[in-house]
């Protein structure tokens, strides 16, 4: 938006939407508001000052440098606006949250007006995001004697913009919302295919509940009925926020629930109430906590038990559940936060108190997570300045010591990357820690946000503590239609002036590559101590541990090299048996859930906790198609435990990539990725001298259970299947139920195929074109009964397959071939009975631009099964995305349904579809 012509053109234009005007973030265009303001006698006068005072985004946008700037003339009297006195500018500079506000409230206070000067201390003090620059300015006039210096100094010494804040309510009335029946995906809450307006609060904000008006205006009444009570979005049987962080799902449920965050600025709303009857997803959990949030696990529904304590299971071999009480729809309910309860009325219902531990409650107080981190950051400044000791405010961080118990492995990488713990002190789970960041990921659908954050946050570079970070085009890869080209081009110049790798050049240097984020950061984490934070549920890496997080806790990770979470608890993984060698390993991945339902009752031990894999002679590639579907098993993340030269080879091959990259012209000035290299070498002699053998947990670490898996078991493929016709709404769209592949009989219709996403690699693109000359061989020719589209995650992998002939083969059987020279413009609606080789990304799996036809059955090798996320319903037939190897998937859209054992096996003749052996080591210290 560059004049205020276009802005109220714009404006009519959302009107027919049912929208309000876009908040400004352009400097051209407030300077010409400005110039209106100042003109007494504009047409556009007051309709520019109402701009300018509500809708105007804060931080390090161009427009607030502006907005700042003009707030300053006021201040001083340099320049006169009636409707807005030199009190009101400062009162507007004070939620302008840092960067040219903090700039120009340090102009003022460390000015020789001394009236003035006191005036933007008091602002000053309420203000948390200040930055090195902004620091060291404030060091450098206290060394000065500037009494104001010290007067600042001593008031964040104290943490006072902390301390002086309101506490939260004693008791805050609900009124109950049941989103869904089930696991609620985040989807319901933000489509993927709404992921282009993420950016746009307000108009994101319609596609809430999938843009299910019905239900948004059941919503509506229930505020109304109940205007004086905060609603509680629930997810009934289930687990709300599983598939992704998605903050543009918690902003959603924000913007229509929760509280707003400032008069002056538009459509950012915190606080949300979210509940489930199964809790809430981890990584949805962490997003939550980013807005200061609520997040209740409500247990109103219970497995029953026998005298001996067995679960009761129905004629289906399914946990009988009971209602221990009600949260209709409607239900007015009482969350008391000082003792940690929820109440109907008079009658306690359940303990929550884990919803409520000291540092969530801060999160609440100080409106979010951000202001937390920046607030200590702040604190321990200023007392290093003015030497004294830092004065304990805050929650102390939680510090579990168990003497004599041994540590797990991700017990030993918090240890190594801890940040203000007790010196010495050996931290076990349960532990709330800060940790430094080695590896940061943002993709392009959240990307976006992500520079919103930053901005707002009034970041500007990223942290140097950050070993290296990337910006990927992976999400919008398939389709480089006027969406992909408004935004991306804009994302990616953004962060590469922060300073990360980016997919593309803004310069246009190198190529553009598309390659799906989570494949590029298992090659660029290069130690397996690292701790690596990504904007997407499957950031798993086969090295390390990797978090998926909200795009909030992306930001706050570039920019201060930093995160905080307790560490969880571990579940061991061990392996024994031989595989069969018709078996691909995404059926041990399938196993590996169904096993462990089965050694539990039912109970997902994996949820919320660690998954450490001892994989032990995987390779990363491999190894990371297991720690990806973690992401599926609800675990907050998880660990492969490798032997020392398995790890060898894994880096070896990460080092190889990441020259790639260098060769491509994609390091930056800094050379992050040379010094990524470097890093591996180093490890890499570490390793083969025996300096720092591999990370292994200890012999007398403590699990919350070993899970043993049988490869002996699986005597046939496995298929997540989202059983979307089942009975029990509540069983539909989970990941838990894995069937094997003869439960279908060979009958089963199936209407596409999809081999692509993070859960395939090299191998699997080897596989399909070896399946296709064994097909060809067997019937004398390849035919598609149903499309089959084939997305390779990586360009790496596309141009090893070009140099060893693999590719070659799938062009030959191919109807369509990427053309990056001319990308697709827009998504397809109607496929053919052929096999399409599309472009590196995403594809199918997120949701946002391609899609199956309506109605589909689908068999993909992806992860995502959630309702409307592969494929929409229609009205005769609902969708359905089912999961499986990449052997199963071609043959099925070769047969146009599932095929039979005797088919599969002769399918496979021949190929080697892994070389997985589980370790005999030992794999402990």
């Amino acid at each position: 938006m560059t004049t205020y012509k276009d802005y109220i053109k714009q404006i009519e234009e959302r009107k027919d939407l049912g929208l309000h005007p876009q908040p400004i973030d352009g400097a051209e265009l407030l300077s010409e508001i400005i110039g209106q303001i100042k003109d007494l006698d504009n047409e556009y006068r007051e309709d520019s000052l109402n701009f300018f005072i509500y809708n105007v985004l804060p931080g390090t946008t161009s427009a607030a440098g502006v907005k700042a700037k003009f707030l300053k003339e006021i201040i001083l009297g340099e320049s006169v606006v009636k409707e807005i006195t030199p009190a009101f500018a400062l009162e507007q500079l004070s939620h302008m949250k840092g960067g040219p506000s903090v700039e120009v409230l340090l102009d003022l206070a460390l000015g020789t007006d001394a009236a003035k000067a006191q005036e933007a201390a008091k602002v000053l003090k309420t203000q948390v995001f200040l930055y090195e620059a902004d620091m060291e300015r404030l060091e450098k006039a206290y060394q000065n004697g500037s009494a104001i210096a010290t007067e600042l100094l001593e008031s964040y010494a104290k943490a006072e913009f902390f301390t002086k804040l309101p506490e939260i309510d004693e008791k805050i009335d609900v009124i109950t919302f049941i989103a869904g029946v089930g696991d609620i995906s985040t989807d319901l809450l933000s489509p993927g295919g709404d992921a282009h307006s993420r950016s746009d609060r307000e108009l994101h904000g319609q596609c809430l509940f999938e843009h299910n008006i019905e239900q948004q205006n059941e919503l509506k009444a229930v505020q109304a009925q109940h205007p004086d009570k905060r609603v509680m979005l629930i997810a009934e049987k289930g687990t709300m926020g599983v598939g992704s962080s998605r903050m543009s799902g918690v902003n959603n449920v924000a913007l229509w629930t929760g509280v707003k965050a400032s008069p002056y600025v538009p459509f950012i709303n915190i606080a949300p109430v979210i509940a489930g009857t199964n809790g809430i997803s981890p990584i949805f959990l962490t997003t939550v906590g980013v807005t200061g949030g609520i997040g209740l696990d409500l247990k109103n529904w219970v497995q029953q038990k026998d005298a001996e304590g067995n679960t009761i299971r129905d004629e289906d071999g399914e946990p009988v559940l009971k209602e221990e009480y009600s949260v209709e729809t409607g239900t007015v309910l009482t969350i008391n936060t000082k003792e940690k309860k929820l109440y109907n009325g008079d009658k306690e219902l359940k303990d929550i108190s884990a919803a409520f531990t000291p540092q969530k409650m801060e999160f609440m107080k100080a409106g979010g997570s951000y202001a937390v981190v920046f607030g200590k950051k702040l604190q321990t400044f200023a007392s290093k300045v003015l030497g004294v000791d830092v004065v304990p405010v805050y929650a102390p961080s939680k510090e579990i010591s168990i003497e004599g118990q041994g540590l797990t492995a991700v017990e030993k990488i918090f240890n190594k990357n801890a940040v203000g713990t007790t010196p010495g002190k050996v931290l076990h789970a349960g532990s709330d820690v800060r940790v430094e960041v080695n590896i940061v990921g943002s993709q392009d659908t959240t990307g976006l946000m992500t520079s919103q954050e930053l901005e707002m946050m009034a970041a500007t570079v990223i942290s140097p503590i950050v070993d290296g970070a990337y910006q990927s085009g992976c999400h919008t890869a398939s389709v480089w239609d006027d969406k992909s080209k408004a935004n991306i081009p804009r994302l990616m110049s953004f962060m590469n002036d922060f300073g990360l790798i980016t997919g593309r050049d803004p310069k246009g240097k190198y190529f553009p590559m598309t390659d799906v984020i989570h494949k590029v950061l298992n090659d660029l984490t290069v130690g397996d101590w690292d701790i690596i934070i990504g904007g997407d549920s499957h950031t798993r890496m086969s090295k390390g541990v990797a978090f998926g997080a909200d795009s909030g806790t992306v930001a706050l990770a570039l920019a201060t090299g930093e995160a905080s979470m307790p560490i969880p608890q571990s579940v061991k993984v061990t392996f024994k048996g031989q595989m069969k060698s018709y078996m691909d390993f995404r059926d041990v991945v399938h196993a590996t859930q169904s096993q462990m339902l089965k050694q539990f009752g039912g109970e997902n031990v994996f949820q919320g906790r660690i998954i450490e894999v001892h994989i032990g002679t995987l390779t990363s590639d491999e190894a990371f198609t297991f720690t990806d579907w973690t992401a599926e098993m609800k675990a907050k993340a998880s660990i492969c435990i490798s032997e020392d030269d398995t790890l060898i080879e894994s880096l070896e091959i990460a080092k190889g990539r990441i020259q790639i990259m260098i060769d491509k012209g994609m390091d930056n000035a800094k050379q992050v990725l040379k010094g990524l290299v470097d890093k591996a070498n180093t490890r890499i002699t570490e390793l083969k001298t025996g300096i720092k053998p591999s990370l292994r947990p200890d012999a007398n670490a403590k699990y919350h259970a070993e899970v043993v898996i049988d490869l002996d078991e699986i005597a046939e493929p496995m298929i997540a299947d989202p059983d979307v016709n089942n009975d029990d709404v509540s069983k539909r769209y989970t990941h838990d139920n894995i069937r094997p592949l003869s439960y279908y009989g060979g009958t089963k219709k199936v209407d596409l195929g999809f081999v692509g996403s993070c859960m395939v690699h090299k191998g699997d693109m080897k596989i399909l074109a070896q399946m296709l000359k064994n097909v060809e061989a067997q019937y004398g020719k390849v035919e598609f009964k149903a499309p089959l589209v084939v997305a390779p995650p990586t360009y790496n992998i596309v141009d090893e397959l070009k140099a060893e002939g693999d590719w070659d083969v799938l062009v030959k059987y191919s109807g369509f071939e990427f053309d990056d020279s001319a990308p697709k413009g827009l998504a397809r609606t109607k496929y053919e009975n052929m096999l399409y080789l599309e472009r590196p990304g995403c594809n199918l799996c997120m949701g946002n631009q391609e899609k199956a036809e309506p109605g589909d059955t689908v068999m993909a090798t992806s992860t995502r099964l959630f309702q409307g996320r592969v494929v929409k319903d229609t009205g005769e037939k609902k969708g359905e995305s089912l999961l499986s190897s990449t052997p199963v998937v071609v043959l099925s859209t070769i047969l146009g349904r599932t095929p039979t054992m005797a088919e599969y096996e002769a399918a496979v003749d021949g190929i080697v579809l892994t070389k997985f052996k589980p370790s005999t080591k030992q794999l402990v210290r």
